[in-house]
């Protein structure tokens, strides 16, 4: 975890692409991220299952095993979680996991956050309270949770939906632990969100959905005739040639 830790720390935060198979992880790896993040709706809609409903654990557990040799850091999204699944993806090579309360008793996230480092101590554990994410956001509430969380021994903290600077700001002088916040790109820069004090951004399901919309976008230029702009890796680059069990030769 030491790793991982570490580019949680001063200077810019991590930016956390989130990925949904191998061949995403691959390339995002590719350019040059230093750690990726799995997304639970990415996850769950490749493999047509719903997110948020704690059936992609098996999943998420493969695609860290398929993902684990790459030359970053991981961490998995097990949704509510429980000390089995993060004992699952640290197995198969995860050094972190994001666990959320979903707004359910407070008191018991922080006692599975403690069971979970109490049974796998190395894992890095993001908690994610849902206060601005289930309901359109109460501050007291999340500074209550950010910090019954990180008194449990949480590493970081997430609050995914924060959009306002001044409740950022409040979220991130109520605990001494890193504070993570989804990118949102009509309420967020990076700049930003740095000269506020957050040290991780994750994109969450962002580059999934826009991949979704890139492949309609691009299936409707050529039904319409229309120019495919979009600069696209060749087939070369993304064929897993040197995998056993993949085929070649196709296009």
């Amino acid at each position: 975890m030491s790793d991982f830790a570490a580019l949680h720390g001063a200077g810019d935060p991590l930016i956390l692409p989130n990925v949904w198979d191998v061949a995403s992880a691959r390339q995002l790896a590719g350019a040059g991220f230093p750690a990726l993040g799995t997304t639970s709706l990415g996850v769950a809609a490749a493999n047509g299952l719903p997110d948020g409903q704690g059936v992609i654990c098996a999943e998420t557990v493969r695609l860290v095993a398929a993902v684990a040799s790459l030359p970053v850091c991981l961490t998995a999204d097990i949704e509510t979680g429980s000390v089995e699944a993060a004992a699952a993806v640290a197995a198969a090579g995860a050094v972190g996991v994001n666990m959320e309360d979903a707004m359910g008793s407070a008191t018991a996230h922080a006692a599975l956050i403690r069971a979970v480092k109490r049974h796998v101590p190395g894992l890095f554990v993001n908690a994610r309270t849902d206060t601005y994410w289930q309901r359109p956001g109460d501050l007291q509430e999340t500074l209550t949770r950010v910090r019954l969380y990180a008194d449990a021994g949480a590493d970081g903290v997430f609050v995914p939906g924060l959009a306002d600077p001044a409740d950022i700001a409040a979220v991130v002088a109520a605990v001494d632990i890193p504070v993570n916040v989804l990118f949102l790109p009509d309420r967020h820069t990076v700049a930003a969100l740095t000269d506020l004090g957050v040290r991780r951004i994750s994109t969450g399901s962002l580059l999934f959905r826009a991949a979704l919309a890139a492949s309609v976008q691009t299936a409707r230029a050529v039904r319409d005739g229309l120019p495919i702009t979009a600069a696209l890796p060749s087939y070369e680059q993304v064929n897993v040639a040197d995998q056993p069990g993949v085929p070649t030769g196709g296009r």
